[in-house]
């Protein structure tokens, strides 16, 4: 979704929860809690927001050339049209019933709009202290529905790979249903090979040129290119991997169903198995090279994003132990 300065997605709510990172831009949220506190903060490029199934809210544009960011619901079956919307429902609604449940004479909601505005332009907001409910009855929600995701440290590869930031329910509590990775892979890095089994992977590509491999069992697997404002998906448990094939970094989030993130690697599974066990499996034949492996993950790094140090020699590919 995009909205120019000063223009208002309408307050409304779902049936679904909506998790939402900032792309470009400076956008302002407010929302009405369970328990009848009010939510307003201002969020810039990197941030993100999440609201329960039910909790009202609105969005309105704050930056000159426009504010971007990517809506994510926690059903695959989330349709735009189910949306609860104030101008609709009231548009709807008796002057009469209005006029009870505000307690205020009919004729004040003579001009009110005759049906949904979703998305208009508004006027310019003030500060956030300008703009709070003041109110007898206001209060602030104890619930923070927002969260400074690329504010957060980053993981880093010690190999100079890239870095991850992971936001869940561990440090955003709010968020229940929906966990997610941010991921920076540099050129000639990959996302390591692992797999998550908890939840289907949903990614979208903001940044570079991506490649991932997906291996599906019982001898299938497919590779699917990507660029930015891609999306793809991989199913649980399914083993994968994602190559950064351009030659600037690739960025990308990664999205689940779920209240927090996992994902096993098979480098950090191989070190954690007994090595003649390994060596049995995969080099029975090969007591030169199952040497080399096994030096290799003797000491694993869990590294979510890794850097090979290898050489290429002829087309052939060598590590250097």
């Amino acid at each position: 979704m995009r909205l120019d300065e000063g223009v208002i997605r309408e307050l409304h709510w779902h049936k679904e929860a909506e998790w939402a990172y900032v792309l470009d831009g400076e956008v302002r949220v407010t929302a009405l809690d369970y328990e009848g506190g009010n939510f307003i903060d201002d969020l810039k490029k990197g941030d993100i927001w999440y609201f329960p199934s039910g909790v009202p809210h609105s969005l309105q544009g704050l930056s000159p050339n426009g504010t971007e960011f990517l809506l994510i619901f926690d059903d695959g079956r989330f349709s735009e049209e189910s949306t609860f919307i104030l101008t609709d429902w009231l548009a709807h609604t008796p002057k009469s019933v209005l006029s009870k449940n505000f307690n205020l004479d009919p004729r004040v909601f003579a001009h009110i709009p005759d049906g949904e505005k979703y998305i208009f332009q508004g006027s310019k907001p003030g500060s956030i202290d300008d703009e709070a409910p003041r109110g007898k009855q206001a209060k602030k929600s104890k619930y923070q529905f927002t969260h400074r995701m690329l504010d957060q440290e980053p993981i880093k590869s010690s190999n100079g790979g890239g870095e991850v930031r992971i936001t869940d329910s561990n440090n955003f509590p709010v968020s229940k249903t929906v966990s997610a990775a941010h991921a920076i892979i540099e050129p000639g890095a990959i996302r390591e090979m692992h797999w998550h089994p908890n939840a289907d992977e949903w990614s979208f590509f903001i940044k570079g040129r991506a490649r991932v491999t997906i291996f599906a069992a019982e001898g299938t697997a497919r590779t699917f290119d990507y660029l930015p404002g891609d999306v793809g998906i991989v199913p649980r448990n399914m083993g994968h991997f994602v190559e950064n094939i351009g030659d600037e970094p690739v960025e990308m989030l990664e999205v689940f169903r779920a209240d927090e993130f996992r994902d096993i690697s098979l480098f950090q599974w191989m070190g954690e198995t007994p090595q003649r066990h390994v060596a049995d499996t995969l080099f029975a034949d090969d007591p030169e090279n199952a040497k080399k492996f096994l030096e290799r993950i003797q000491n694993h790094e869990h590294n979510v994003v890794t850097k090979p140090d290898f050489v290429r020699e002829g087309g052939r590919s060598g590590m250097e132990l």
